[in-house]
């Protein structure tokens, strides 16, 4: 059967995760998987939108996009910190096997580097993390 992965992604800076979702969709198109995309307002909403995913039990596993660019305020510091540590929560608490893919940067040519398929193509990569996590998860918990 084909995993099953949730791709949640924010839009907030669309240009950026537009490419980070195209290389994400790549990977899992090219592993035969079941894609459901899901918009979130923000970064930090991605860890609460992948939480009901794992609740729904449709998912086996989650990729987590978008894009959080630092400004003139300490917001950048709380969004990325606590956004990933609420995903760090959910891939140990619960076991959940999840992709990260939220850039945070300093600047837009960062982000833009980091999301482009042609450089470091970040989408891919966090696509490719969750697909070995499912992999590890089956064959270590069942």
């Amino acid at each position: 059967m084909a995993d099953r992965v949730l791709i949640a992604i924010s839009r907030y800076y669309k240009h950026i995760s537009d490419e980070l979702e195209a290389g994400a969709l790549e990977v899992l198109e090219a592993a035969g998987a079941k894609i459901t995309v899901m918009e979130v307002p923000g970064a930090f909403e991605i860890p609460g939108v992948i939480a009901m995913s794992a609740d729904s039990g449709r998912f086996d596993g989650a990729v987590a996009l978008g894009c959080v660019i630092r400004g003139e305020t300490s917001h950048y510091d709380y969004v990325c910190g606590e956004s990933a540590r609420g995903l760090m929560d959910l891939i140990v608490q619960r076991r959940q096997a999840i992709g990260y893919g939220i850039l945070t940067v300093e600047n837009e040519a960062q982000a833009l580097a980091r999301a482009d398929r042609k450089r470091k193509n970040k989408g891919a990569e966090a696509a490719n993390a969750c697909l070995a996590m499912i992999k590890f998860r089956k064959e270590l918990i069942g």
